[in-house]
């Protein structure tokens, strides 16, 4: 019986990773339509937010049924527990993709302003620490984490700089705002997504240590 639980609990752990990277790339290939200005690879991540729903609804139930058929203790309810909390923001990371994804929609008939004041640089950091927070999750490592209050820091520096830059710009002419504008609300969601990251660095040293840590 507790073989079979903790072979449940790891196939568990790995549905998770899986629904932390679908998350990821639903970021990722948005950006990359954002700056490639392709509709077509932007509608295929809004495709996606079905399976993205489905999946974390499943990884839900399972961790739910774990708890009330083995009652787990120790790092073991930890693990349930944090991987709740994982699949949330691996969830709202892949929304934040969905919805830039739906920004490429209404921007990408004109050229960009200025080559788009930071937002491919701004996504890179941001994915990197995407990556980093699912493998301290997957791996048990919470190596990969230890700066990250450093690197939120510099995540929310450029979302103010962008801002505003694509203030300036707006001033400049009128014919910006609504780009700039658009730009501006990708940048808010870089900067949540690098938040929900730290959510689950978070997590993933709380799951591995039993010690709570806030990142900001």
């Amino acid at each position: 019986m507790v073989e079979k639980f903790h072979t449940e609990l790891i196939n568990l752990k790995k549905e998770t990773v899986e629904l932390g990277y679908l998350g990821r790339e639903m970021l990722r290939t948005s950006v990359d339509a954002l700056i490639r200005q392709d509709r077509e690879l932007a509608a295929s991540v809004i495709d996606r937010k079905e399976e993205l729903r489905l999946m974390n609804v499943r990884i839900e139930e399972n961790c739910y049924q774990l708890i009330a058929l083995n009652q787990p203790m120790a790092k073991d309810m930890r693990t349930i527990a944090c991987t709740l909390k994982v699949i949330e923001a691996s969830m709202r990371i892949g929304r934040y993709g969905k919805s830039i994804a739906n920004i490429v929609k209404e921007i990408s008939d004109k050229p960009h302003i200025a080559n788009m004041m930071s937002i491919p640089h701004m996504a890179d950091l941001v994915i990197d620490m995407v990556d980093d927070a699912i493998e301290a999750y997957d791996s048990d490592s919470i190596s990969s984490v230890k700066e990250f209050s450093a690197r939120d820091d510099t995540i929310d520096s450029l979302r103010h700089s962008i801002f505003r830059e694509g203030i300036t710009y707006m001033m400049e002419d009128p014919k910006n705002i609504s780009r700039c504008t658009h730009y501006i609300m990708v940048a808010r969601y870089l900067e949540r997504c690098a938040d929900h990251a730290c959510k689950i660095a978070e997590n993933a040293h709380y799951m591995q240590t039993g010690e709570r840590i806030e990142i900001h």
